[in-house]
């Protein structure tokens, strides 16, 4: 049995308004012991924690780990085995970053999720969904007009990603078959997108009765949908039809906030993507139609938080970030904390997002029985969110599980 006791760290968790200086004893896994008083234990390796900040692996609730090309157009000339490859350092790096949990939005599927779980990749614990659920024409058909192909059938790195389907019984089966096949949650194209070629930004898609539809199966394997949306019509048909999170969201109003707030739904908001998008996605070969559609969405982002912080509707962390992209993946944390305190952004990467996962009291807290997901940073995010930033420089201890994914305490 392996066991690991922390002394001399300021714990936090989303419990605590403040640090405090705790012991927390590790075995098997698990937290068993959090304490304000010297904890005795025979067996436990000893880590002196230098007076450093010990607080739950960061969760991202909205990452495609498959993506590796800005420009989605590029995937097509991918094989899946290099796909695979790229993900695995992708997932290497996102760890090192402090991020010990990730839900997947489309792309990555249950074999990825298996391998990190297996140890055969070093990653964060992966949430997916399978392929994303899309109808013709909306966000995750990225056929260009003069294509008039099935892209489930295509064995490139742009066919993972979302699944084509019409009409009630088509999105019935569709989420059947990604639920058969593994998916932790069912992700449905309910508005435009920027990356996508041939959808506007503000077009509602999928009717009322297919996302009904879509949140009855999901229901009956006991679990939830999310919805890409950026609108206020979008989104307001989504949280009606059921569904539970609303992905990016940037273009909701105070009134969408209020009906999220009233049907317990969920706000992630993606802001990095569009912050970074804007710097750097020209250069990195993002196409000019997107470009285009991100300066509609890139500025509303704050506003939503605000929306959904003021009605009181639940707001997560994701950052949906692409490609060489990723490396800004922590500089989410302080462009959220415009519209949130530091604190209430730690608590959207820690608690909310485990509650989005329903895995509340196993992931982002620190309490005897949760999963043993620890960072030890040599800083204070709770003052200052920088000190997540530099790719983890400033983070000496990495725990998942309750094994060292990464120690530089002697």
């Amino acid at each position: 049995m392996t066991s690991v006791l922390f002394r001399n760290v300021e714990v936090w968790d989303a419990s605590r308004s403040e640090p405090e200086e705790l012991e927390v004893l590790v075995e098997s896994g698990v937290v068993k012991d959090v304490s304000d008083s010297p904890i005795r234990s025979e067996s436990a390796q000893v880590v002196d924690g230098r007076g450093g900040f010990l607080m739950p692996g960061l969760i991202d609730c909205h990452v495609h780990v498959t993506l590796s090309e800005v420009d989605l157009r590029k995937l097509a000339f991918i094989p899946v085995t290099m796909m695979t490859a790229l993900a695995a350092r992708n997932m290497r790096e996102t760890l090192m970053r402090g991020f010990t949990t990730v839900r997947d939005c489309a792309g990555a599927d249950k074999g990825l999720a298996m391998a990190v779980e297996a140890g055969l990749f070093q990653g964060p614990r992966i949430f997916q969904t399978g392929r994303a659920l899309t109808q013709t024409g909306g966000h995750g058909d990225f056929r260009t007009p003069f294509e008039n192909h099935d892209n489930s059938v295509d064995s490139n790195a742009i066919a993972p990603q979302s699944v084509i389907a019409d009409g009630i019984s088509e999105v019935r089966r569709a989420a059947r078959n990604e639920l058969r096949k593994g998916a932790d949650f069912v992700k449905v194209m309910v508005s435009g997108g920027v990356a996508s070629p041939t959808d506007p930004i503000d077009n509602a898609q999928y009717s009322i009765d297919e996302l009904s539809a879509i949140v009855d199966e999901a229901a009956a394997w006991n679990t939830y949908v999310a919805a890409h949306a950026y609108t206020s019509r979008a989104a307001a048909n989504a949280v009606e039809s059921g569904i539970r999170t609303i992905e990016h969201g940037n273009l909701i109003d105070r009134e969408t906030a209020d009906l999220m707030a009233k049907n317990d739904a969920f706000l992630v908001p993606t802001l990095a993507a569009y912050d970074i998008m804007d710097k750097f996605g020209e250069e990195l070969g993002l196409p000019k139609v997107s470009m285009e559609k991100l300066q509609v969405v890139k500025d509303a982002g704050i506003r939503a938080v605000e929306h959904c912080r003021a009605a009181g509707a639940k707001v997560g962390f994701g950052t949906d970030l692409l490609g060489d992209l990723r490396t800004h993946q922590s500089c989410s944390l302080a462009l959220q904390a415009q519209a949130q305190t530091s604190r209430e952004v730690l608590v959207s990467a820690t608690r909310v997002n485990a509650e989005i996962l329903n895995q509340s009291g196993k992931l982002g807290e620190i309490i005897p029985g949760a999963i043993a997901d620890l960072i030890l940073i040599d800083g204070d995010p709770l003052k200052d969110l920088g000190v997540l930033e530099h790719q983890g420089r400033n983070i000496s201890v990495i725990m998942k599980d309750g094994k060292f994914e990464k120690c530089e305490l002697g």
